[in-house]
């Protein structure tokens, strides 16, 4: 099942995805879910303007390259 309102972060990495939460304010939770042993939360955050900050991109980013790192360490299979 899709979430409500969705969107791809392609410029995060293949697979991810972000959540909008709409609210007094805005929510956005980044995460990627094509792997089987889990769904995993890369960013979660308070959006406070139009676009998206850069630092809360450049985070998501280098959490999954960590993420996808620490699967090869695992043993993981292909990303």
């Amino acid at each position: 099942m899709e979430p409500a309102d969705w969107r791809p972060l392609a410029s995060v990495g293949a697979g991810v995805r972000e959540i909008r939460i709409h609210t007094e304010t805005e929510h956005r939770v980044c995460y990627i879910a094509r792997f089987a042993e889990g769904v995993y939360v890369l960013h979660a955050f308070e959006k406070r303007s139009q676009k998206t900050a850069a630092r809360d991109i450049d985070l998501a980013r280098t959490r999954y390259r960590e993420l996808l790192q620490w699967r090869r360490e695992q043993g993981y299979g292909k990303d």
